[in-house]
C-alpha cells in the first residue's frame, strides 16, 4: 500500500480564503441564538479481536437553530460513527456508547428509552444518508417510504391527508410532478431524484436537527450544487440545524457556517467557516485545506499528508497526528493528552505542541504546559 494518503475536495475550486462572494448564491444566513443540539464528551466504543477501537473519543460541539455545522475529516475519522451514536443507531455488539451526552431540545437522547427514541429518531433529529440505494427498500414505492415517516410521528394521518402530505413532502424537495413519482419506485428514479425523496424522509416531520452524512457522494457536480442549494433553502423555509458531514472542503466553503475538523476521533479544530480556511492552527487543518486543488492556480503534484490514519484499537494516549505532523515532536507529545481549548472567541483547537506551530503563544490556555516550558522551540 502507498505510504501515503492524499484528500482532495470534489468541487475543486476552492480558494484560499473565503469572502461574502463565495456564500451569495447559497441564500442569507439563518442562524438563531436558540442551542437545539448540545453534545458533550460523546465516546463511542466498539469492541474487535485486535481492542477496543475508540471509534469517537471525547467529542463536544453545539448546534444552533438554523445554523449549518460541517464535520470534516478523511475516511475513519469518527465522522460518520458520531452522527449514527446521536441517533443512537449504533450496532450493539460490537458497539457501545461508553459516556456523553447528547441534549436535543433539553433532553439527553442517551436516556431515553428505545421507544420514546423511536418517536424522536425522524421526528425531532433526522438523517440523510450518502446512498439513496441502500436507504431506500426497491420494493416500496416512494409514496409507502415516505408515507411510513409521516404517520409513525404524525399520529392519526392517513387516506387523503397522508397522500396530500406526501405529495407536499416530495414538492417541498423540488420533486417534478410529485403526484406521479410518488408511484414510481427507486429503480425508476435517477440518482438526484432518489437523494431528494431520501431529503423528503428527513424534512416530513420538520425536525429540529438534520444530519446529512455526504448526501452528494454519489451524485455528479452539477446535480450536487443543485442539491446543495436546496438544502440551503430547505433551511431556510423550515428553520432546522443541519450537521453536514464531508471530506469536501470545496462543499464546507460555500454550505456551512462553522466547522468542526476531525482526526482519529476527536475534534481537533473549531471555528467559523471564514476562520478556519483564513486563519488554521492545526497542522491537520492546514493539510486537508491545502490538498484541494484551486482551478486558479498552476500547481504539480498536490500536496499530501504524509504516512496513514492510526489504528484505532492502538491510538496513543496524546497527540495522534503528531506521526504524522510536520513539526518536530518528542516522546512527551504521545504521553500528554492535548485538550481542546479557546484560543480566540469561538475557535477551539485541540493545542498539541507537535500539531500547532503557535503552541507557546497559547500554552498559558493549558494545564500541561509546564512540561514544554523548556523545550527551546517557543519561537517556532
Amino acid at each position: 500500500m502507498d505510504e501515503t494518503t492524499t484528500t482532495t475536495g470534489q468541487t475543486g475550486s476552492t480558494p484560499p480564503s473565503i469572502q461574502e462572494a463565495d456564500l451569495a448564491d447559497f441564500g442569507r444566513s439563518t442562524i438563531r441564538d436558540e442551542v437545539v443540539l448540545d453534545v458533550r464528551d460523546l465516546r463511542t466504543y466498539f469492541t474487535t479481536r485486535w481492542g477496543t477501537v475508540k471509534a469517537v473519543d471525547g467529542v463536544s460541539y453545539t448546534v444552533r437553530k438554523g445554523e449549518t455545522l460541517g464535520i470534516v475529516g478523511e475516511s475513519g475519522s469518527g465522522k460518520s460513527v458520531s452522527a449514527l451514536s446521536m441517533m443512537r443507531l449504533i450496532p450493539s455488539p460490537p458497539g457501545q456508547i461508553v459516556g456523553g451526552e447528547v441534549f436535543l431540545n433539553g433532553r439527553d437522547l442517551l436516556k431515553l428509552s428505545e421507544k420514546e427514541m423511536t418517536r424522536v429518531r425522524g421526528g425531532e433529529i433526522s438523517i440523510i444518508l450518502q446512498d439513496p440505494m441502500t436507504a431506500l427498500n426497491p420494493v416500496f414505492s416512494v409514496q409507502n417510504q415516505v408515507g411510513e415517516a409521516i404517520s409513525i410521528h404524525q399520529k392519526g394521518v392517513r387516506g387523503r391527508v397522508l397522500w396530500d402530505r406526501v405529495v407536499d413532502a416530495l414538492r417541498k424537495v423540488r420533486i417534478p410532478a410529485p403526484e406521479l413519482r410518488a408511484k414510481d419506485y427507486p429503480h425508476q428514479l435517477s440518482g438526484g431524484m432518489r437523494q431528494r425523496v431520501v431529503g423528503a424522509i428527513g424534512i416530513s416531520s420538520k425536525p429540529s436537527v438534520i444530519i446529512a452524512d455526504e448526501p452528494t457522494t454519489s451524485l455528479d457536480v452539477t446535480i450536487q450544487a443543485a442539491y446543495l442549494r436546496l438544502l440551503k433553502q430547505i433551511q431556510e423555509e423550515e428553520g432546522a440545524a443541519i450537521i453536514f458531514i464531508t471530506h469536501d472542503f470545496g462543499i464546507v466553503a460555500r454550505m456551512c457556517d462553522r466547522v468542526a475538523v476531525m482526526y482519529a476521533g476527536r475534534i481537533v479544530e473549531m471555528a467559523d467557516v471564514r476562520t478556519i480556511f483564513n486563519n488554521p492552527q492545526h497542522e491537520y487543518t492546514k493539510a486537508l485545506i491545502d490538498s484541494v486543488p484551486k482551478l486558479e492556480e498552476k500547481s504539480g503534484r498536490l500536496p499530501q499528508i504524509e504516512g496513514q490514519p492510526p489504528l484505532l484499537y492502538n491510538l496513543p494516549i496524546g497527540d495522534a497526528f503528531a506521526a504524522r505532523s510536520p513539526l518536530p515532536r518528542t516522546d512527551k507529545d504521545l504521553e500528554i493528552r492535548p485538550e481542546l481549548v479557546e484560543v480566540e472567541p469561538d475557535h477551539w483547537v485541540q493545542l498539541a505542541h507537535s500539531s500547532v506551530r503557535d503552541f507557546h503563544k497559547y500554552a498559558h490556555l493549558v494545564s500541561y504546559a509546564d512540561e514544554y516550558a523548556n523545550d527551546g522551540c517557543e519561537g517556532s
